[in-house]
């Protein structure tokens, strides 16, 4: 985990930020900024800072399902998933996230 990373304080409980959702490696909690009725924000629980650093397909896998199995947890049945990847494409917090987005 990274000292300085707003996510990485917030996985390690700093804030006392509540999960919708954790698994062993990944954890969900909504986004403090919701551009929809439902948006969560999907991370891994280790320090990555963009989807080009992700080597892990065993990870890959577990963030996808993590978004699958948060999504029916909150009862979305439709959803838009977006990753930025980089400042230009967007990317505010330098933690990989996975927003989850839709309305129940």
């Amino acid at each position: 985990m990274s000292e300085d990373c707003i996510f990485c304080k917030i996985i390690r409980g700093d804030f006392g930020t509540e999960f919708v959702y954790e698994t062993e490696n990944t954890v969900v909690f909504n986004d403090i900024n919701p551009k929809t009725p439902v948006h969560m924000l999907v991370c891994p629980k280790k320090h990555i800072e963009t989807l080009n650093e992700l080597e892990d397909k065993a990870l890959m896998s577990e963030l996808l399902q993590t978004v699958k199995e948060a999504a029916k947890k909150v009862g979305l049945k439709s959803y838009k998933t977006l990753i930025n990847t980089g400042k230009e494409a967007g990317q505010e917090v330098f933690h990989l996230h996975i927003h989850v987005m839709g309305k129940v």
